[in-house]
This record gives C-alpha cells, structure tokens and sequence, in this order.
C-alpha cells in the first residue's frame, strides 16, 4: 500500500491537483464489505464521488444510492420506465425528443443486474486496499497530462474516449473503465455539475488501476520538461514580443516617441 499511497501523493504534486485520486473497489460479496467505513444513504453516485475526494473512505449500495440511472448502470435496480423512454430526459430539457434519451440510456455501459452488491471509494493517498478503477476529476489542463500519459504507455495510439454528457462519473468514468478496461474521459454531465461542487472549468476521466503505476512513472517523465514548458507559456510570451516589435517599426507616434527619448 506504501508504493500506491506514494504514487498518490507525487502525482497530485506534480500535477498541482487540487483534490484526492480516488480509488474505486467493485465489491461482488457482502462477506467484502469493508467494516468501519462509512456507508452511505440518500447520495447519488456522484456525490459519493465528492465525499471520497474530500477525504473519506465510503460504500454506496442499492439501498443507498438515489440516483436511478446510477443505480441501473451499477446493475443495483433496473432503469425506471421514465427513463427508459426518454421521457425522463424531455421532462429534465436534457434532450428534445424522447427517442434521443431513450438512444443514450440504451447505449449506456452497464453491469448485470444483481451482481454489484456495493461500491468503497477511497482517496488513494490513504488507500488500504487496492481499487479496481481510479477515478480523477480536476481541471481539465490537469486531466489532459493524464491522457498524455495513457497515450505514452500505450504506445502512442490515440486516447479514444465515449460519453454521452449524462451519467459522466457512474458510467463514463466508472463502468466504461471497469467493463471494457480502458481509459475515459468525460466532459462532465448534467447531474454531477447540479448535484456537486464540481466547477465549471472541472471534468473527470477514470482508468482501471492495472494501468496506475505506468501513469504514475509516465506523469513523472512528463514532469520533467513538458509540464514545465506548457504551463509557462513562453511561446505566447514570443509571439507578444514580436507582435509588439511589429508595432513599433509601424506606429509612427510610437516611432516619434523613440525619437524624442533618443
């Protein structure tokens, strides 16, 4: 655990994030459920999300998750019939017709019904155990060094990711990246920015942790030369010195002015 929680820690470092990387456990049996740890009650997924990067260690399950949608991606209850037609979605102005949310919801990455029996989401710096998925929300200039380091890892083929700018934390940066195995990143979605502090420049993305300690070794080879390079923005810094030297070979006041001091 000392390597995970190190890892943690130098990456929001690096990074300069201002919030925990949480891990995410799949628990298959209630024999798995971690005691001592605060189990939620009335939270949407993402909500649950919000407790862990501040700092808790808790479990959601079918009886306290409150977000249907959630709730039927995790496999925790069936989608309601609402929603399930894109009705639900109308009657939210998420969408304007009731075939386009219905499209979205059956498109939705789910897992099987009745096998999820809880989910523990822990910051990983405090990390007991290891997680199943880490999931990251900042902004999004510090979201993009992760894809920067996904795309090193593997070999340079191109970060394809899927939303459906709904459900962006429970299935773009949860399932996605715990069913298929892959690296996501979401632009956010309509219930995380209602129901969490998550601001407007903030997004989130999640991988599955067998990738972690790559990402970790390939954000701290970026770290060295090209974090440092983009963020001090010495290109932008060129282009208004020469955009200034253009001006004043032009300006004949600015001309008159340098003559006058001469």
């Amino acid at each position: 655990m000392l390597e995970l929680q190190t890892n943690a820690h130098r990456i929001g470092q690096l990074l300069g994030l201002s919030s925990s990387l949480i891990g995410v456990k799949f628990i298959f049996s209630i024999n798995e459920t971690p005691e001592k740890v605060e189990k939620l009650h009335g939270h949407r997924y993402c909500q649950t999300l919000m407790k862990a990067m501040h700092g808790k260690h808790v479990v959601l399950d079918a009886e306290g998750i409150a977000c249907p949608a959630a709730a039927a991606a995790f496999g925790f209850k069936p989608l309601p019939e609402g929603l399930k037609t894109g009705k639900g979605l109308v009657g939210f102005g998420i969408v304007n017709q009731e075939e386009t949310g219905k499209a979205m919801f059956e498109e939705m990455t789910t897992l099987p019904q009745g096998k999820l029996k809880a989910l523990n989401l822990f910051p990983l710096e405090t990390a007991e155990i290891e997680p199943d998925i880490v999931v990251v929300e900042d902004e999004t200039e510090k979201l993009m060094w992760f894809a920067l380091a996904n795309l090193n890892i593997k070999g340079g083929k191109r970060v394809e990711s899927t939303t459906a700018i709904l459900q962006a934390t429970c299935v773009d940066a949860t399932t996605i990246p715990y069913v298929q195995q892959k690296f996501n990143m979401s632009m956010g979605c309509y219930g995380c920015r209602d129901a969490t502090d998550i601001s407007p420049n903030e997004t989130v993305l999640g991988f599955p942790f067998k990738d972690f300690k790559a990402i970790a070794e390939s954000l701290e080879f970026l770290s060295q030369k090209a974090i440092p390079n983009s963020r001090s923005k010495n290109a932008l810094a060129m282009l208004k010195r020469k955009e200034a030297e253009e001006i004043s070979k032009t300006d004949p006041f600015q001309n008159s002015n340098n003559l006058k001091t001469k």
